[in-house]
């Protein structure tokens, strides 16, 4: 036997021995003292065991979280008597936070499919040239002060220029007196027009008097090696004429702007009947938003009657000098007097300073001249791309005559919506 065992069973048969140590030993049993080797047995009670964990609550919103978490603090449990049913004072929330809780719950909630842009912030526009453009590279980006006044200005050109259009449109360039720059507006702003615009315009020469309206956007010697389909050879096959890719066959392209040629012989040119433009301009309508027509000189031909029914609105081409001037007046009443006083009231007056004029000439006043009788005035400056009556390009021109070109342009859209 061990010694341990041994020694042990001496100790039990000394304490028996002795009935003061029995008494001893027999209180420490049940005080449960540890020293014994026996512990009480002690009753778990149901109302000490811990709570299960809630369910996390589900909601859509912090709102909807908040007052579900309010509407759970009134019942609990009493961790000296564990009651579960005595409620602890509730604390009153404010009418206002009940309020703006009760709107937070029923506000939509953004998400990124419904309303992407309101996660994001706005990005300033670039700025283009000048100090400000030149800062914004040299920092990469970093320091970007936005556009400046002027490049502000040019995108809200662009952006009226650039509109989308429901239906197709027709503007007449019109004036009593040749070599004023009607043609070489024509050609500017139709180039202007398929620069920003997403679909490409149309330009007709419906000049009687040998029009050079390709001539001016093409260049004389590109026009002359090109196959010379005119308005004419339209007019003969317009009833075969039923898709784009077939009317392509009798146009002209400069670039995005796509032109039909006038008639180069003085003996058919003057042909052209009112009835004639408008056949071909029903063709047009089919296929292009914008058209513009040169019409030549003077208001009497006949074509005019066609082409002013079917216009939308008008260009009244001038120049800086009194006749010029006058020429300009007299045509807006002439169209006011014969049926076209909405055409008269709407037109643009464009004064191109094609002779660069002296000082002597005073512009102011025959701005102010030609200002009232008209929806707007736009002054063209001299430009040696459009006085030398050769070919007009966009690339070569002065920025302030390619300004003037688009405010033409957008004023024209202006006038279709």
């Amino acid at each position: 036997m061990p010694d341990s065992v041994e020694n042990e069973a001496s100790a039990a048969a000394s304490i028996e021995g002795q009935p003061e140590l029995r008494r001893r030993r027999d209180r420490r049993r049940e005080e449960g003292d540890p020293w014994t080797g026996t512990m009480p047995i002690i009753t778990p009670n149901d109302s000490d065991a811990p709570a299960s964990t809630p369910a996390p609550l589900q909601s859509r919103s912090w709102a909807e979280a908040a007052a579900a978490a309010d509407a759970s603090t009134g019942a609990v449990t009493d961790p000296a008597s564990g009651d579960a049913s005595r409620e602890e004072p509730r604390r009153e929330i404010p009418a206002s936070a009940r309020a703006g809780r009760a709107a937070a719950a029923n506000a939509p909630i953004s998400d990124f499919i419904s309303s992407p842009g309101s996660f994001v912030r706005e990005q300033k526009p670039r700025p283009i040239g000048g100090f400000r453009g030149m800062l914004y590279r040299l920092t990469g980006g970093a320091w970007n002060l936005g556009p400046s006044a002027k490049q502000r200005e040019e995108d809200e050109l662009a952006r009226r220029i650039s509109r989308q259009l429901q239906g197709s449109y027709n503007t007449a360039v019109l004036s009593l007196k040749g070599g004023i720059g009607k043609t070489s507006t024509t050609v500017g702003v139709g180039l202007t027009l398929a620069e920003f615009r997403g679909d490409p315009p149309c330009a007709i020469d419906a000049n009687p008097d040998s029009g050079d309206l390709v001539e001016r956007a093409l260049g004389e010697g590109i026009y002359q090696k090109a196959t010379p389909r005119t308005i004419t050879d339209l007019l003969k096959n317009v009833e075969n004429v039923d898709s784009l890719t077939a009317l392509a066959r009798y146009m002209h392209h400069a670039g995005r702007l796509h032109l039909i040629a006038g008639e180069q012989d003085p003996e058919v040119s003057d042909s052209l009947t009112a009835e004639e433009y408008l056949r071909i301009r029903q063709l047009i309508s089919g296929y292009y938003s914008i058209a513009l027509t040169d019409c030549g000189t003077g208001v009497t031909h006949n074509a005019m009657s066609g082409i002013l029914q079917s216009a939308d609105n008008l260009i009244i081409a001038a120049g800086y000098a009194v006749s010029g001037a006058k020429r300009a007046r007299s045509t807006l009443q002439w169209l006011a007097s014969h049926g076209y006083e909405d055409l008269a009231r709407n037109a643009i007056v464009v004064i191109t300073d094609k002779d660069e004029v002296s000082s002597r000439v005073d512009k102011d006043a025959i701005e102010e001249h030609l200002a009232g009788i008209c929806r707007q005035l736009i002054a063209v400056p001299h430009d040696r791309g459009v006085a030398d009556g050769d070919l007009v390009t966009l690339d070569v021109l002065r920025p302030d005559t390619r300004r003037a070109y688009k405010e033409i342009a957008a004023a024209i859209v202006d006038g279709y919506v």
